[in-house]
């Protein structure tokens, strides 16, 4: 009878607590939902651009289901490996052959390596050695060195976002929040002391995880490591704001974890972790709504590409206009405790 009195107590509870049941519903089937559609997309098409090639080459190549591009420069098609438009082009130039790759994701330099090599294979196996380089990074790139970025900014925003959110939590059901609100500060000048205060400590953060990843790790970094720490600064903000946001809508830690399958996890899948080619357009536009895909193109750009703040300026806006309109939703929000 005691053992059926608690058992009923716990359901009953689970029963009260709709946003706990609809979490353990939902979330594992938003997931798995987000992980079919990355993982059962389409196959990625590389794109190859042609220079001064003979129509059996190129014929060999679409044999071999590689998408070409004909260019009549190298540098024009230098430029279009620069926009991303394809990931290498080929030349033959005084009987010997040249493969430029793009160079920042490894996986992708070495399917198209393959190919080609093929392609030109069944061709001339005479001219099956050809001339390989990079673009960006080095021909023996690591994996980890692709998406060490993306991970860098990830562990970034996570942890912000949840210790800021606990955080916020706990000064108001401390009734630390009621007792200032009660004082003569207004609104937003409250935000931006939370902002500033947890603020500081988020630029200790993010410059410790960028310093240890570079130069402990050893993580491939070929541009301006203060590139690299704006773009962590400015993500982190991102996250410090979405986190006192969201708090506002939990009643417990719990609650505010519960937001991190909604929050946190559908935007690794679209941070560029995972191709974005591959995955269904009826779902890929979702990446340009999320703070952690501009953030990861940004580091990418910077610490694979080395570029320099004009490539970056647009990502680096976004964020920034992502923390300006949570930071003043923050502001209404704090209305519900106090209309100043």
């Amino acid at each position: 009878m005691r053992i059926n009195a608690l058992v009923l107590r716990i359901m009953k509870q689970f029963y009260r607590d709709k946003r706990t049941l609809a979490l353990m519903i939902l979330a594992p089937i938003l997931i798995l939902t987000l992980v079919n559609l990355v993982f059962n997309g389409n196959d990625y098409e590389t794109k190859i651009g042609l220079i001064d090639t003979p129509d059996s080459i190129s014929e060999a190549f679409e044999k071999e289901e590689l998408k070409t591009s004909i260019y009549t420069s190298e540098v024009a098609a230098e430029n279009a490996l620069k926009d991303g438009k394809i990931d290498a082009y080929f030349i033959v130039e005084s009987g010997q052959t040249k493969l430029m790759l793009e160079g920042s994701d490894p996986s992708i330099s070495k399917t198209t390596i393959a190919k080609i090599q093929e392609a030109v294979q069944t061709l001339s196996p005479s001219k099956a050695a050809i001339d390989i380089d990079v673009l960006y990074g080095s021909m023996d790139m690591k994996q980890f060195d692709s998406f060490g970025p993306i991970l860098l900014g990830f562990f970034a925003f996570f942890f912000v976002f949840l210790v800021a959110g606990v955080s916020f939590l706990r000064e108001r059901t401390t009734g630390t929040l009621e007792r200032l609100l009660s004082s003569p500060i207004r609104r937003w000048e409250l935000v931006l002391a939370y902002i500033i205060g947890f603020g500081l400590f988020t630029m200790v953060q993010s410059g410790i995880i960028v310093v240890y990843s570079v130069y402990v790790l050893q993580m491939s970094n070929a541009g301006s490591i203060l590139y690299v720490l704006l773009i962590t600064l400015l993500l982190a903000l991102v996250a410090l704001t979405l986190g006192i946001l969201l708090s506002s809508f939990a009643h417990n830690e719990l609650q505010m974890i519960q937001f991190i399958p909604i929050v946190i996890v559908p935007q690794v899948f679209f941070s560029g972790l995972f191709n974005l080619d591959t995955i269904s357009s009826a779902i890929s536009w979702i990446s340009y709504l999320t703070p952690l895909y501009y953030a990861a193109d940004a580091l990418r750009e910077v610490m694979i590409r080395g570029n320099g703040f004009m490539e970056i300026i647009g990502s680096l806006s976004i964020l920034f206009g992502y923390s300006i309109v949570l930071m003043i939703i923050n502001i209404f929000v704090l209305k519900k405790y106090r209309s100043i």
